[in-house]
């Protein structure tokens, strides 16, 4: 829900020094109302919720100006009462000098504890930027966009990540999420990185890469649980059952599409013709650290990846939102209309999307979302203007006359690559079709 109250007082906060002068004047109004009523009405116990409420919402010089202005009103209104003179006046003015001097004392850790929040957001803004580095919008025949949005408030980076490498005439894209969140998953996300960059510049096979992220990862978990073990609280989240989710990418310059998913979220392909397809592993694998279910055992499948069409990686922070109902985010029906967006416009809207779903821009998980698409043949200026217009025309409608989606060409299937049929002699002997090239590995499409 919208709270509107909330932010009035957030917006009222951004003035320190307005709110600091409305906090001085209650015991100023106080005075005003024990003086204009009877002597039996007494407000001078009531003053001592200035310096209260000075100790939230104020600094610590401004909570000892709101004391200075109401020990003074506090004398005030024991004279007008008459009550200068009695036993409880000591009582009642050592009690309100306590409460303020408690009230100067919180607001200082308070101001002390905002502080090392600001430092805890500047570090984590500059490990994002050393740890996930930017993407380039063009690597080899694909343009590339990423997004990044933290849930953790203490910290601009939480357990998702992504990284794309080029290397030679094939690109890899990494995109993962490890188990935990916030500054305390850095240490995995930074080991799951760096693996994945070492092993690309060596230019590892795909099957290779998954081994060598895997052997990386479980050492990394070991060391952080032998740490654990000597009682530093270093590393105390991770045990021997620790994991990490990804889904890794070969992109060669032409030809299929090669990926390892790792218990990830399936990625979805998007085709031109508003085909939305659910790329899910023909042999479910584990997440990382935990191989042992399986055996160690890799499994690699491919897909046709058109020009023209886009592949979109995500975690499950996006599909596992909810909206005020409780119904989780559904992406893949989502996107069947912005199918024609560049990627970069494709994640921006899907992420407006996301919190127009949830209503609001919180999210309870981590979101991180990688669009690659493959460079389309070179068209005419005015074509691919018709083009766009066309694909913008289909984000603002999306449905036939029916009210159902319009299937605009064929069902997209994948499957895994046999293992005894060379690529070359299956593509080869393949019957030619008048229809586009679909994904050579099965699965259902997503959605209606």
């Amino acid at each position: 829900m919208h709270d509107v109250n909330g932010e009035r007082v957030v917006a009222l906060s951004r003035h320190p020094l307005l709110l600091t002068v409305a906090v001085a004047l209650l015991p100023v109004l106080l005075l005003g109302v024990d003086v204009a009523t009877p002597s039996g009405i007494r407000m001078a116990p009531m003053m001592v919720s200035a310096p209260a409420l000075a100790a939230v919402f104020c600094a610590p010089a401004g909570v000892l100006l709101v004391i200075v202005v109401t020990l003074p009103c506090v004398v005030l209104a024991s004279v007008a009462n008459q009550q200068l003179g009695t036993d409880n006046f000591p009582a009642q003015l050592g009690t309100i000098t306590l409460i303020s001097l408690a009230a100067l004392a919180a607001s200082a850790a308070r101001t002390r504890k905002e502080r090392q929040l600001a430092r805890s957001r500047w570090v984590a803004e500059v490990t994002q930027r050393v740890l996930l580095h930017p993407l380039p919008e063009r690597v080899g025949s694909f343009e590339v966009a990423s997004l990044y949005q933290a849930a953790d408030e203490e910290a601009a980076i939480g357990g998702d990540l992504y990284a794309v490498a080029h290397h030679g005439e094939r690109t890899h894209v990494l995109l993962g999420d490890v188990q935990g969140k916030g500054l305390a998953s850095l240490e995995m996300v930074s080991c799951v990185l760096n693996s994945f960059r070492r092993s690309a510049r060596h230019r590892s096979p795909l099957t290779e890469m998954v081994r060598e992220l895997s052997a990386a990862f479980g050492e990394e978990i070991r060391d952080l649980s032998a740490v654990a073990r000597t009682g530093s609280c270093s590393g105390s989240q991770y045990g021997e059952e620790s994991f990490a989710t990804a889904v890794l990418l070969d992109l060669p310059e032409d030809g299929p599409v090669r990926l390892a998913n790792l218990g990830h979220p399936p990625p979805l392909l998007l085709l031109e013709d508003g085909t939305v397809t659910s790329l899910e592993p023909t042999v479910p694998v584990p997440p990382l650290g935990l191989e042992e279910l399986n055996g160690g055992q890799v499994v690699v499948d491919t897909a046709d990846v058109p020009p023209g069409a886009t592949l979109l990686l995500y975690t499950d922070g996006v599909t596992e939102a909810r909206n005020a109902s409780g119904d989780f985010y559904p992406l893949a029906e989502r996107v069947r209309s912005w199918t024609g967006l560049s990627p970069q416009e494709l994640l921006d809207t899907v992420r407006a999307d996301l919190r127009a779903y949830v209503g609001g821009p919180r999210l309870s998980d981590d979101v991180a979302m990688v669009a690659v698409r493959r460079v389309p043949a070179r068209v005419p200026a005015e074509a691919h203007a018709g083009e766009r217009a066309d694909a913008r025309g289909t984000a603002a409608a999306g449905r036939g006359e029916d009210g159902d989606w319009t299937r605009r060409g064929p069902a997209t299937l994948w499957r895994r690559a046999p293992r005894r049929t060379p690529l070359s002699r299956r593509r080869r002997t393949a019957p030619a079709a008048a229809t586009p090239p679909v994904p050579s590995a099965a699965a259902s499409p997503a959605g209606p």
